[in-house]
């Protein structure tokens, strides 16, 4: 220690500083003045210590240890922590691409060959699941092999370079938070072979090379990317490599070629217009109704086509390839009309429908072209598997036409509305930018809809896929701040609003205490000339029951945020609606617990566009379709009270109280503008019949009430300056609802009828 080498400079002769080796002297006089300058000293129990003078060359020497130590430590931090892991550094260049330093490995006649694609696959029989895991992100792991140069016997390459387009896809994949560069990590595998254009694949030779890879094991697990498959002279509409159970990301799939919930139908990729720069355009209305911009097409369409344009004149516009171009004017940007040159692709900006016909590939480069142009394409090709269509609604951003129905075209679009025509334009561009602007894009949607179907749980919403960003609302989120799955113990808080059908009450209480999860039921007494039964004329239940009397007749009573509501779950219920059975009401608040942000009901209504009148219309009959569920019984969370009493747009609120009708429609309108959720029906039910109940004691019995229940759905759409309203196509039914078990095997075996 420095107080050691103090005392041994004092045990060497007695004066310290005559040793200037064991330490600094105590005293020092400046030859200039009288001025002292004394050392530092340090004193102990055994009298004053010295701390030596450290030599300039040890002191530089401790600080450069220091410095390198430091430096070191804040290296491994950043490695440690940083953001973008080692995993996904730039490990995949272009140099590193190259075959000319990159192990060989040599293909014999008899290497093995994979079998064929297995046409009956499907996620639960050839994907192994168990690779993937649980991870706290819910995301699958990818792993790219390394770069190996294949050659056959005779040394030939068998395949010499990686395409442009295939480079950037597993640089994308890279640089993704999929991407892991430890094998015993992955879920799914990636060749670096590149198979997008079968055009330049040997067949035998690539399978072979397939076959090779470390965990090749019959495909499971490996994706493999196609754009363009087949070849002349039939073109098969999926790449005719052998694959066994590998998935395939494939553009211009078939239904006959197609596993669906297997395969990714990708689109095909159009290079040339990533040189083309084409701004939005606002939607609206175009110079060209229709358009066809494609070259090479079948004498068969072209004839039906010109057909068209004769007898709509100006409604179509038929282009080709230019064969007058003068010299230097390269064929790839121009497309003409007889004599007229257009500027390609920028004349697909000028139209409103673009047609996308099949070529000897069902997968068309121009669907990408229209896309991005902002058209909407007119898809002509029987049997055609859309990209991405496990995800996107291609409904809502294009227009599917049979091949025989082609001569009937013009007629089809015409019946289009502009309103949804503005919306397909904007949706058609959205889809480009998001899906099909990049091999990014492409590769990266990919993965995700593979991610979803593992980890199903996590998965993107239809919104989330389908929906612009523009068109999502700042408030378009689930404002509940729950658990994923509300606790069961709670219980539901039933809120019954009634006049003064007492007889009807009774029975409606009777019937909800049986109910296992009911934990309170709250009446809301809405007649202010008339007292409530005495206390002891009320059912005997096994809950809490609580009386409120209102100060006026407003049907938004029953959504008031009443103290007496402790449970998260509130179920509206009418003081007539005696025909639900308890497993009904009990199978819905099972479902309201899995969904908490939505409206849980039980008959479904749907609302229409009418192109006579131009405006909405309410649908009660039975539809295949339902866009919101009656509140005379509906789960809902009671988060939801507060907004319809506190938060509701405009003067809804008030024109309800006024009118005396649409409570429930205002509803639907606040929980699907704010969670841009749809509502869920559950059970069979469609009507409520009260068989008791005469005309004059049923509001909804009114002759009136089908027209202004129209007239709400208008007047809600106008203030809240959209249509909030999801239309779907399903219900929740128990388990074992309609299987040929014993009832006593059943959870729910009283659902009821219709």
């Amino acid at each position: 220690s420095v107080g050691a080498a103090g005392r041994r400079g004092l045990r060497g002769d007695g004066d310290p500083g005559l040793n200037p080796a064991r330490g600094p002297r105590l005293q020092q006089t400046s030859l200039e003045g009288n001025n002292i300058m004394y050392a530092s000293t340090k004193y102990s129990s055994r009298g004053p210590t010295l701390i030596p003078r450290m030599k300039t060359r040890h002191r530089i020497y401790y600080i450069a240890l220091f410095s390198v130590v430091l430096l070191g430590l804040i290296a491994t931090g950043m490695f440690q922590f940083w953001p973008n892991t080692i995993e996904t550094t730039s490990d995949w260049t272009v140099e590193k691409r190259s075959i000319l330093n990159v192990p060989e490995v040599k293909l014999t006649d008899d290497s093995a060959i994979p079998e064929r694609g297995d046409l009956s696959c499907r996620m639960h029989t050839c994907f192994d699941v168990y690779r993937c895991g649980y991870n706290p992100k819910n995301r699958i792991k990818v792993y790219i092999y390394p770069l190996r140069k294949y050659v056959d016997e005779s040394g030939t390459v068998v395949s010499n370079t990686i395409s442009k387009e295939y480079n950037e896809l597993l640089t994308a994949i890279s640089e993704s938070d999929f991407y892991t560069d430890d094998l015993n990590r992955a879920c799914l595998f990636v060749p670096s072979i590149d198979v997008l254009n079968q055009n330049s694949l040997r067949i035998k030779e690539t399978a072979q090379a397939l076959a090779q890879l470390t965990r090749w094991d019959r495909g499971t697990n490996h994706l493999l990317f196609n754009m363009l498959p087949g070849g002349p002279p039939d073109y098969n509409t999926a790449l005719d490599v052998p694959r066994g159970r590998a998935l395939l990301a494939g553009g211009g799939f078939s239904t006959w070629t197609y596993r669906q919930g297997y395969d990714v139908s990708i689109p095909v990729f159009s290079p040339m217009l990533t040189e083309a720069n084409l701004p939005e355009k606002i939607p609206g209305y175009r110079m060209y109704f229709i358009l066809s911009a494609q070259t090479a097409i079948h004498s068969e369409y072209l004839s039906e086509l010109e057909a068209i344009e004769t007898e709509h004149k100006d409604a179509l516009l038929i282009l080709d390839k230019c064969t007058n171009l003068s010299d230097g004017v390269s064929s790839t940007w121009k497309r003409c009309h007889k004599n007229e040159v257009f500027d390609y692709p920028q004349i697909l900006q000028e139209a409103t429908f673009c047609i996308v016909l099949r070529g000897a590939r069902l997968g068309q480069a121009i669907l990408s072209d229209v896309l991005q142009a902002g058209c909407i394409p007119v898809i002509v090709g029987d049997s055609y598997i859309l990209p991405f269509s496990e995800v996107l609604d291609w409904k809502r951003a294009s227009v599917v036409i049979p091949e025989d129905k082609l001569s009937e075209m013009y007629s089809i679009l015409k019946t289009i509305p502009q309103q949804q025509i503005e919306d397909m334009q904007k949706r058609a561009r959205w889809f480009w930018e998001a899906y099909f602007k990049s091999m990014k894009a492409i590769g990266l949607a990919t993965l995700q809809i593979i991610n979803d179907r593992i980890y199903p749980y996590a998965a993107r919403s239809y919104e989330d896929w389908n929906d612009p960003t523009i068109v999502k609302l700042v408030n378009v989120n689930n404002p509940l701040f729950l658990p994923l799955i509300p606790p069961r113990s709670q219980g539901f808080t039933a809120v019954v609003l009634t006049f003064d059908r007492v007889e009807s009450l009774f029975r409606v209480i009777t019937e909800i205490s049986k109910v296992p999860s009911l934990s309170k039921l709250l009446v809301v007494w809405n007649n202010q000339n008339k007292s409530p039964p005495e206390d002891s004329m009320w059912p005997r239940i096994g809950v809490p029951l609580k009386v409120v009397r209102t100060k006026e007749n407003k049907l938004s009573n029953r959504f008031f945020p009443y103290d007496e509501i402790e449970t998260e779950a509130v179920l509206a219920i009418d003081d007539d609606i005696i025909m639900l059975t308890s497993d009904e009401l009990q199978f819905g608040y099972e479902v309201w617990r899995e969904f908490p942000d939505r409206l849980v009901g039980y008959p479904g209504r749907l609302h229409l566009w009418d192109h006579e009148t131009n405006k909405w219309k309410y649908e009660s009959e039975w539809t295949n379709e339902v866009s919101m569920v009656l509140t005379g019984a509906a789960f809902y969370h009671k988060y939801f009270n507060y907004l319809y009493t506190y938060k509701m747009p405009g003067d809804i609120k008030n024109w309800v109280d006024e009118h005396m009708n649409c409570e429930d429609i205002a509803m639907n309108f606040l929980v699907a503008n704010m969670t841009g959720k749809a509502p869920i029906k559950v059970t069979p039910r469609k009507k409520f019949k009260c068989p008791e109940c005469t005309a004059i004691d049923g509001l909804s019995l009114d002759q009136t009430h089908m027209v202004e229940r129209s007239e709400c759905i208008n007047k809600f759409a106008s203030v809240f300056g959209i249509m909030p309203l999801k239309v779907v196509e399903h219900r929740a039914d128990p388990v074992l609802y309609k299987d040929d078990f014993p009832e006593k095997l059943k959870s729910f075996p009283n659902i009821g009828s219709l």
